[in-house]
């Protein structure tokens, strides 16, 4: 039996997306979702029951992080992850493979695996498809995912070709190393580049493995947006309809919204998080830059139309000043609210699809925040 089970409830007439529910081990999340992503077993500035109140389902957390500090073995000495960082809900960790080739300037790809110099200081390291399997059985999580190259933008069709193929190898050597599927759930997961032909022979070689869920990688890597739409199109159709369908690395409003269109059930990124720290935030209207000087005397929330906790409670003027005093509590508020932001678009995206009207949905959303359709 597998550690999941996807449930469908509904598709949109007007677009075709669907709505449904994952259930794990740990509980059930509705889709689309959006997973805010706790990289070394915290989402950066939220305590889990501030997660909990802004409505996150299910949250990421970082293989390769994880193993660097403090050790898979830790983790799993202390419970695993779910107890470690005292979160009750679904987690899903990546493999760790796009953190090897992005943190690492010194490595060396070989059909064993990956040898690679650690960003932290420097020590030698080797991941291998068998030992991202145990790191992952290890940490616990619901949803683990085959380890797997995320090629670079651009790269030509030759070099993606044989990634593409060393990836299935690697996958076909993940699903054997994971023994105890009743309590985890392996993602296969399709590459290819930007190449149709390539995401074809990928997702038919994984299919024929038969994962409990798959997830579309090597995108939003600095290819246009209309080639990740393009591959979205091709690549979607020839994945199992009962499985979940999880597309890596994504979270700007814009490709949450269209990939949900086109069929996508899963979403991650630290886009929310990150920016936040940096003084954006996105709102109803669009991003804006609470820094920026001339937001100094506004003493209205960051957006009217959201209810967390930071437009409840303070101003753009306040949160700017925080952020401007290097205050922790600046941090915090606005990533918080980018978070919910998220969140609720993705709970706005479920309901439109439920109504049959995500296509007007998309219109009115990408009209407001400023998007050109």
């Amino acid at each position: 039996m597998s550690a999941i089970k996807f449930e469908l409830i509904k598709k949109c007439k007007q677009t075709g997306a669907r709505l449904g529910i994952v259930h794990t081990p740990h509980g059930s999340f509705e889709t689309p979702a959006f997973m805010p992503v706790g990289t070394q077993a915290t989402v950066k500035c939220m305590s889990p029951d501030e997660l909990k109140e802004i409505g996150a389902g299910i949250i990421l957390s970082n293989t390769y992080h994880l193993y660097m500090r403090p050790g898979s073995e830790l983790i799993r000495e202390a419970g695993g992850l779910h107890r470690f960082m005292n979160w009750d809900r679904p987690i899903l960790t990546d493999s760790g493979g796009f953190q090897v080739f992005s943190l690492s300037d010194l490595r060396n790809i070989t059909e064993e695996g990956v040898t690679f110099r650690s960003h932290i200081d420097g020590s030698k390291h080797m991941f291998t498809p068998e030992l991202a399997i145990k790191i992952q059985n290890d940490l616990g999580s619901d949803i683990i995912m085959a380890f797997d190259e995320c090629i670079p933008y651009p790269a030509d069709h030759d070099y993606a070709k044989k990634s593409m193929e060393r990836t299935t190898r690697w996958a076909e050597r993940c699903r054997e190393a994971h023994k105890d599927t009743e309590k985890q759930a392996l993602f296969g997961i399709v590459q290819g580049g930007v190449y149709e032909d390539l995401r074809e022979k990928s997702a038919r070689d994984l299919v024929k493995l038969d994962f409990p869920g798959y997830s579309i990688g090597g995108l939003s890597v600095g290819e246009p947006p209309q080639d990740m739409y393009r591959i979205l199109e091709y690549t979607v159709p020839l994945l199992p309809e009962d499985r979940p369908r999880y597309l890596m690395g994504v979270g700007s409003p814009d490709y949450l919204v269209e990939g949900a269109i086109r069929g996508i059930d899963m979403f991650d990124c630290v886009l929310p998080t990150r920016i936040g720290r940096n003084g954006t935030v996105m709102t109803s209207e669009g991003r804006i830059i609470v820094r920026d000087a001339k937001y100094a005397r506004d003493f209205s929330p960051l957006d009217p139309k959201c209810d967390c906790y930071a437009c409840k409670n303070f101003t753009r003027a306040y949160i700017r000043h925080l952020l401007k005093a290097q205050e922790i509590l600046g941090l915090r508020l606005t990533t918080l609210h980018n978070l919910k932001f998220l969140l609720d678009l993705m709970a706005n995206v479920r309901q439109a699809i439920m109504e049959d009207r995500l296509g007007d949905f998309r219109e009115e959303f990408f009209s407001s925040y400023g998007y050109k359709l």
